[in-house]
């Protein structure tokens, strides 16, 4: 979003790509054909146990889960499962992890996998479209579908469309970004 507003001001030219420093290192935004490109760390997640009402709290009977350095990945088998989803958000915020996505294959042949990310514990029930869960999501899904150039969708009430790339232990995420509101602060 901040490279975005840097390149539709005018305070950075098109072909100039926003550099970040974050904790996590260096962030390079490049603006490629109307589409905002992002590099990033992959964090892929291993098996784990489920912990005491992971898959209560999300309304699941069933679903394999997986942990990441800083989340919960939730596999489950339809989208149906995933778009249904409505979670207990109090007792999922009880849950020791940043945030938990669920994710399945997706039924529209336009996406490779779906998935919803919740952060109760963070103060964010639902994030619309979350880059961060799609650097786990990339190294979970890529050898599933043999592939490492997926198509995924954020199934949030807003959604997005997030295209994404897996190369060694990197992941380039791509999508649109919209300005929805302007503002001015006065000090």
């Amino acid at each position: 979003a901040a490279a975005h507003v840097l390149w539709e001001q005018g305070l950075l030219a098109p072909e100039t790509d926003a550099c970040f420093h974050t904790r996590s290192g260096l962030l390079r935004a490049t603006h490629n054909n109307g589409m905002i490109e992002l590099d990033f760390p992959a964090t892929p997640a291993q098996p784990a146990p489920a912990p005491p009402g992971l898959l209560t709290s999300l309304g699941l009977n069933k679903g394999d889960i997986y942990r990441s350095r800083f989340d919960y990945l939730v596999a489950v088998e339809n989208e149906p499962a995933v778009r249904t989803l409505q979670p207990d958000f109090s007792a999922l915020g009880q849950i020791e992890a940043r945030g938990i996505m669920v994710t399945a294959r997706s039924d529209d042949p336009a996406y490779d996998f779906i998935s919803r990310f919740f952060a109760p514990a963070a103060g964010i029930d639902e994030d619309p479209v979350t880059g961060s869960a799609h650097c786990t999501l990339a190294p979970w899904w890529a050898p599933r579908l043999g592939k490492s150039s997926m198509t995924a969708y954020q199934a949030s009430r807003r959604g997005g469309v997030i295209k994404v790339g897996l190369q060694d232990d990197r992941v380039r995420l791509g999508g649109q970004a919209v300005t929805i509101f302007c503002g001015e602060l006065h000090a």
